[in-house]
Formats: structure tokens, C-alpha cells, sequence
């Protein structure tokens, strides 16, 4: 055995065993319990990162301690390979995207292996990979034929120079990215998937998820955003109404002007009869779209002539058209009540439009609009009633005049789907001139992305490749194009969990192996940031129920626990290429060893804190890690000289060193397998390996009891650190490998007692520490507590009132 610790050589030999004896590969075995663990999958970008090495740290020492449970465990990788980034490379390097991509993965791959995470390579996958994505194609086709994706058009972000649609991370302070051109917002042709046909199922569902974090199922519930309101129509003289939706019905009577978006055609049709309409229009085509943009921007607007009719009270309504209203939310048409709603008021307020108090009569609202609910006011047959007793009302009234109703809304839309991108999965439809959209026949799937295409900026470059989108329609056999819109990166993401369970099926999109692994509730354990706690994991859930109801998989929820770690930081700023902050992994692991790299940042934080980069905390881990290698080799050379004996007729000191194993191991069991508390696993580990290194009797019994803690120590490292782990217990003589081995289990008579430490108090102060036997009787216990001179001296003179005993815990004796 070495002298001093070479965490390189150490790490290749044990991954080299990994990789001979396919450690990791599993197969279907019904006569164990499965574990799926699966953590959130990398985008290709070139390089790792430490929130990815955080987050599959994690995934592996769960995957590592399941398995050591006899479990049957699959742990998967695979690459999230479209995206905007990559073509975004393609115009920086010149450089095809797919051959970017696959460059990447190439290096990320190694540097994976590199940490030692013990996955099932034969289960990789990369969705930008045609036998990936060709299953896609054929679930939107199913879809498509049963009207659950359908064509509409949608307002997007146009780049009036590149003459392309960009997404809103490319729009910066309202221009274009690359081109630094003004963004318009444009009306295009756009794919859509009927999300909200599972809404109710959606948000109900959440409250099965016991497994995940409330923070992140109330984000949920909030982005699907049910609620009860009234639809309330606004009549028109000798034109249709225009129909709103609120769920304050209650200050109905404050209504003071209607808003409209800038697209409607109410505003369209304002905007051709008077010039200074159409300039605001043709302004707000270039503001943000996104609604938390539009929650900061200063609102703007103007009057478009037009009026309504209130349906309550009959008077006019002038018809504004505004900034802060959104064409592809709800009907493009909200109701304004400025004295209770903040962005009514501020618009009023700028536009000298009048503001009409109508709940609590006593609130100011000269400075600010009152939102809060109350008693109605100058509401004529509603003024007295609360909020629940006016919507009960003003819904009959509404219901009976047939200008109103209730309903139940969301706050959920359709799932946008198509992309006006080239890297990207091709959306399977073909337009043809008179049969319309055509879905691509099953037999010419996949329909493959063009992998060399050239990238100057300008347009969409699938475009630009006739070979591709020129075809003939599967219908009517004319000339028609393909469609040149591809999926956003989200639906690949949204169903890779399910494939997984069985990648190398070329004739199906899941087979019977995706119910074993998604039994009893989904994935086991799934493990990624927070960032995703809305749209990614609303979109697979979505999936999820698509492909139960399709009859591929028979699970309600794909992930039936959830763990999303936090950031990883450097100098209180979270770690990003821009700032110039990054810690690279792999000269990490060049100095210092994956697995201090691992150790370091599971024991920073809990995983679900952020965690605070350290390069003294990375010295302070790599200390540990040489000091286990410097036990066991102290261990091995005593070996060589001196037998191992039995644990029989233990002495106090080796009772005593027993104890602290098993108490160490009762601890981290239930640290690492309920609470995930890694760091208090390895803070515990850290003791007990201090305690060991102070323990180098060489007797028969001594060794014996050195034997057991360090295996215990060696086994319940190995989830954290398994490649020294690995090789040590190699050393140690094992033919068995580590990875093999089961959790040791807890010995209770080690954990027995002879003695026990007794607390003692005087008027429930602590006065003495006794140390007793456990089998004293409460006599014995009573007697020695009184006699220490410590008590004697709080006690003497004064009256016992009575003595409570706590076995092998406390005394309070009670005095007056």
C-alpha cells in the first residue's frame, strides 16, 4: 500500500472496475424493490459546472445508498442537446451546431466518468439524436389526430433585420440581441398542445405529492391559477359586446373605462381611422410581451374613440387601449376599476380617467388604489354587502339581464410549441396549399434535421434548404412544404424520463420495462434546481398524463419525490461565465481527487441551501480524505504483525469505541436515507474518524473492534467518496467490492449501556453530572445525587419538597 494518497491513480483503478464489471447497468428484476433515481439532465454547453456537480453528487450518493439497501437501482444520463446556445455558437464559430453539440457531450461525457457517478451508461441519450426525437414526432402525430395540438395564431417577438422570431431572453431593453433592432411584436402561425384540457387534473393531482416541497406545488397551483370569477359582457350599440373575465365582481359598480390589448381589432380598427391611435399601436409593437415585464414598464395608452355600455347601470364606457394588456391573455379585454386595482390607478391617474371608490367608504385613495376586499359603497342595490354576498348578487342580477355568468378560469394557457429555430426537433406536419396541415405519414419518421447548415444571422436557416422543405402532400400527392417550425426544447425534456426505461427499443416509443421503473408513484427521486419548479416539471407532469392516457405507462405523476438543490456560489454571487466567478471542476479534480471534490460540496451546505464556494473549505476536505487513507494503512501495517481477534469480554475503552460507531451509524442512516442531511453524514463521519485515529491498541480484541468501526467507517463513506473507499476496502482484504456490499447494519447490544450520564438539577438548574450505572434503581440514583457535594451545597438547610427521576437522563430535586 502506498505510502501517501494518490487520489489519481486510486480514482482510475476503481472506475476501470466500475466500468469492466458494468457496476451500474440494471435490468428488470421483480424480485427486488426498484429505485429510480434521476437527476435533471445537462444542456451540452461545453463544460461542466459546480451546480452540476452538486446536483449529481447528490443524485449518486442516493443511487450508491439505495443500492447498498439491496435495492434494484437505475440511475440513468443523458443530454438535453437542442437549444438556443448552440446556435448561437454556430454564428460566434462557425461552427454546425450538431457538430458543436456533439463535441460537447464528448467532453462532458469524460468529465462525468471523471467524478466517479455511478451511472448506467448503456441507457444514454441525447435528444437531438433522430432515434430519440422520431418518438416525439410520433406522439404530437397521435395528438394532432385527436385535436389535443391544434394552429393559431399568437403574438411573438419579431427581429425586423434578421427577420426572425426571438425569444425573450434574446430581446434586451426592446431590442434584438445580435441585430440591436427595435422588436415588433408580430402575429404568426403557431403550434399549440391543450395543456389546459388537464388543468383541473393538474392542480388536483399536486396533493398527492407528498414527496415534494410545498414551495415548489405552490408555485404550481399558482401558475395554473384556478379561479372562481364571472364573465361579464359589455354591450355595444349595433356591434358585439366585449366579454371580460374578473374575479372581483364586487367592484363592478367602479368600473370606469375598459382596456384593451393593441392587437385587438377593436384597436386595429380605432388605429385606421385616427393616426395618433395607430402611433401607439405601432409603439407598443415594440415593447416586452412577457407578463413580468410588463408588471415594471411604464404604462401607456390612449383613448380609441370607442365606447361600451356598463351592464349594471347603462352609462358609457370609453374603450382604451393599453399597454399592460396582453392579446393571448384571457379575451385581449380587461374591465379597469382604478380605485381598487394599483395598475388601473396608475393609469388613471396618468390619464386624468376618472376613479370611482366603491368598497369601504373610510379608505383613503388619494395616494393609492384600495385592493383590499370590504363593504360595498355607491353600488346602489349592493352598498352594505360583503364581498361573498355582492358576487353571489351581482352574478344573479348578471345571469338574469344574460350579460354575465360564473365561471371557472386559469391562469394557465396553451403550451406554445413551435419555435422559429434551427436546432430543434422538426415538427412532423406538411402544409399543403389544399389539404391543409397533413400529419407526416408514420413510415417517414423520423423527419431528420439537416446536420450542415450554413448560419449567417439572417432568417431561419432551414429556409434556405429547398432539399428539406420541399415535398408532396401525403393526402393528395400536389406539391407541398414541410413544416419548418421546430418544438421548443421543453417537450424533449418533458418525456426523457420515460425513456430511459428503455432506450433500445426502435419499435416503440416505451415498452412494459417504463411501468416497473415508474411503479408506485413515478420516478423514485428526481433532484434538480429550483429554477425548474414551474414550467419543467408542469410540462412533464403534462407528459406524464399524456402518455397513461396513450396506455404506454399506467402512473397518474411522473417523479414521486422531489429535491431541488440550491446554487452554488463564489463570493455571494451566484457562479456564471459572465461574472467571471466559475470554479472549473476538472482542475479540481487534477489537484485534489473527485472524490474531496464530492466530499466538499455535499458537506458545504444542505442540498437544499445555496452553498458557498470555499477553496479552504476544499483543503479542509481533502485533509479528511487523506486522514481515512492514513487509518486504515495504520490499520493494515498493525495487521501484519498482530491477529485479529473476537468481540468478546470487552473492555470499557472498547465498549466505549463501539458505541460511538453505532451511534454514528443510527445517526447518518437516518440522515442520509430520510433527510438527505449529507453534510451532518460527513460531519458525523469526521468524528468517528478522529475517535478511530486515537485508538491504535494491537490487541487480539482492540483490532477486532478497529476491524468493525472501519468497515462500518469505509462502507457509509462510500455513497460520498466511493473511489477511496473502493480501494481501501480492496487493502483491507475484501474479494467482495464495496459497491456490492450491503449497508451494515446496527448491532443494539453495542449500543447498551454500562454506564450513562445523569444530569442533576436543583430547582430545575443544572448543578452535577453523574455518572451511574444503567441497572441503578431509583434509590440508588435518589441517594447518589444527594450526596454530591456539588447538590449539597444548593440543598443544605433547605427543605426537599420531592426528587423527579428521569431514567439514565435526569434528576430534579425540588427544594424550598
Amino acid at each position: 500500500m502506498n505510502s501517501e494518497y494518490n487520489a489519481q491513480q486510486i480514482e482510475a483503478q476503481a472506475q476501470k472496475y466500475w466500468q469492466e464489471n458494468k457496476s451500474f447497468e440494471v435490468s428488470e428484476d421483480t424480485s427486488k424493490e426498484k429505485y429510480y433515481c434521476l437527476s435533471m439532465f445537462p444542456y451540452p454547453s461545453g463544460r461542466l459546472h459546480m451546480g452540476h456537480v452538486r446536483n449529481y453528487s447528490i443524485g449518486d450518493v442516493i443511487s450508491r445508498y439505495q443500492k447498498m439497501q439491496g435495492k434494484n437501482v437505475m440511475q440513468p444520463i443523458g443530454w438535453d442537446g437542442f437549444g438556443l446556445p448552440a446556435e448561437n455558437a454556430a454564428l460566434k464559430n462557425k461552427v454546425p451546431p450538431a457538430k458543436w453539440t456533439y463535441k460537447n457531450i464528448d467532453y462532458m461525457r469524460a468529465q462525468l466518468s471523471q467524478l466517479g457517478f455511478g451511472y448506467d451508461w448503456s441507457r444514454e441519450i441525447a435528444t437531438c439524436h433522430p432515434k430519440y426525437y422520431r418518438w416525439e414526432q410520433w406522439l404530437f402525430i397521435r395528438l394532432f389526430e385527436k385535436g389535443l395540438v391544434y394552429k393559431k395564431n399568437a403574438i411573438v417577438n419579431w427581429d425586423p433585420v434578421d427577420q426572425t422570431v426571438l425569444a425573450n431572453e434574446q430581446v434586451i431593453d426592446g431590442r434584438g440581441w445580435r441585430s440591436n433592432a427595435l422588436i415588433e411584436k408580430k402575429e404568426i402561425s403557431q403550434w399549440f398542445m391543450r395543456i389546459t384540457n388537464y388543468a383541473d387534473e393538474l392542480l388536483n393531482d399536486l396533493d398527492k405529492l407528498n414527496g415534494w416541497p410545498d414551495a415548489v406545488k405552490t408555485m404550481q397551483k399558482n401558475w395554473i391559477g384556478r379561479s372562481i370569477g364571472l364573465e361579464v359582457d359589455f354591450p355595444r350599440r349595433n356591434a358585439d359586446s366585449l366579454r371580460v373575465y374578473t374575479t372581483r365582481p364586487d367592484t363592478l359598480m367602479g368600473v370606469t373605462y375598459l382596456a384593451i390589448a393593441s392587437e385587438h381589432p377593436l384597436a386595429l380598427e380605432a388605429g385606421r381611422n385616427n393616426p395618433q391611435v395607430q402611433a401607439v399601436i405601432d409603439e407598443c409593437k415594440i415593447l416586452k410581451t412577457t407578463e413580468a415585464a410588463m408588471e415594471t414598464m411604464e404604462k401607456k395608452g390612449i383613448n380609441s374613440g370607442l365606447k361600451c355600455t356598463h351592464p349594471m347601470t347603462n352609462e358609457d364606457v370609453p374603450i382604451w387601449i393599453a399597454n399592460f394588456v396582453l392579446m393571448d391573455y384571457g379575451t385581449g379585454v380587461i374591465m379597469s376599476v382604478p380605485a381598487h386595482d394599483e395598475r388601473d390607478y396608475e393609469f388613471a391617474k396618468k390619464y386624468g380617467i376618472t376613479i370611482k371608490q366603491v368598497i369601504n367608504e373610510n379608505a383613503n385613495i388619494d395616494e393609492n388604489a384600495m385592493i383590499n376586499k370590504g363593504v360595498l359603497f355607491n353600488s346602489g342595490e349592493f352598498n352594505g354587502m360583503n364581498f361573498e354576498q355582492a358576487f353571489n348578487s351581482i352574478a344573479k342580477t348578471l345571469t338574469d339581464k344574460n350579460l354575465g355568468r360564473k365561471k371557472i378560469n386559469y391562469r394557465l394557457r396553451d403550451w406554445s410549441i413551435s419555435r422559429q429555430r434551427y436546432w430543434g426537433c422538426p415538427i412532423p406536419i406538411i402544409n399543403c396549399p389544399g389539404c391543409g396541415a397533413v400529419a407526416v405519414p408514420e413510415a417517414d419518421l423520423p423527419v431528420v434535421l439537416p446536420k450542415e447548415v450554413s448560419f449567417d444571422g439572417i432568417g431561419l436557416p432551414i429556409k434556405k434548404i429547398p432539399k428539406f422543405y420541399q415535398t408532396t402532400c401525403p393526402k393528395c400527392g400536389e406539391a407541398a412544404k414541410r413544416e419548418t417550425d421546430t418544438f421548443d426544447t421543453f417537450f424533449e425534456s418533458s418525456w426523457y424520463f420515460a425513456r430511459y426505461t428503455c432506450k433500445d427499443n426502435n419499435d416503440k416509443m416505451l415498452d412494459k420495462r417504463a411501468n416497473y421503473w415508474l411503479a408506485n408513484g413515478g420516478v423514485d427521486q428526481y433532484i434538480g434546481g429550483i429554477e425548474h419548479a414551474i414550467l419543467h416539471l408542469l410540462y412533464a407532469r403534462f407528459f406524464n398524463k399524456l402518455l397513461r392516457d396513450e396506455g404506454f405507462i399506467k402512473n397518474d405523476e411522473p417523479f414521486k419525490n422531489l429535491l431541488t438543490q440550491g446554487m452554488v456560489l463564489k463570493d455571494g454571487a451566484k457562479m456564471s461565465k459572465s461574472k467571471g466567478n466559475t470554479v472549473d471542476p476538472t482542475q479540481m479534480i487534477e489537484k485534489y481527487g473527485a472524490d474531496t471534490v464530492r466530499l466538499f460540496i455535499l458537506f458545504a451546505a444542505p442540498p437544499t441551501q445555496d452553498l458557498e464556494w470555499s477553496d479552504s473549505g476544499l483543503e479542509g476536505a481533502y485533509r479528511f480524505i487523506n486522514k481515512v487513507y492514513r487509518l486504515v494503512k495504520g490499520f493494515i501495517q498493525d495487521h501484519e504483525n498482530h491477529a485479529i481477534g473476537t468481540l468478546d469480554n470487552l473492555s470499557k475503552t472498547q465498549k466505549d469505541i463501539r458505541l460511538k460507531t453505532y451511534k454514528t451509524l443510527s445517526k447518518i442512516t437516518d440522515d442520509i436515507s430520510r433527510r438527505h442531511l449529507f453534510n451532518t453524514v460527513i460531519s458525523a463521519l469526521m468524528e468517528l474518524c478522529n475517535t478511530l485515529s486515537k485508538f491504535d491498541d494491537i490487541s487480539e480484541t482492540s483490532m477486532a473492534v478497529r476491524q468493525e468501526s472501519i468497515h462500518i467507517l469505509l462502507k457509509t463513506l462510500s455513497p460520498i467518496s466511493p473511489h477511496l473507499c473502493h480501494h481501501l476496502w480492496q487493502k483491507l482484504g475484501n474479494t467482495k467490492a464495496i459497491i456490492n456490499e450491503p449497508w451494515p447494519n446496527i448491532d443494539e447490544s453495542a449500543l447498551a449501556q454500562d454506564e450513562v450520564k445523569i444530569i442533576v438539577q436543583v430547582n430545575g438548574k443544572l448543578r452535577a453530572k453523574l455518572i451511574l450505572n444503567t441497572d441503578a434503581d431509583k434509590t440508588q440514583v435518589k441517594l447518589q445525587a444527594l450526596a454530591n457535594e456539588n447538590i449539597t451545597k444548593f440543598t443544605k438547610g433547605k427543605a426537599i419538597v420531592k426528587v423527579i427521576i428521569i431514567p439514565n437522563k435526569l434528576v430534579n430535586i425540588v427544594v424550598k
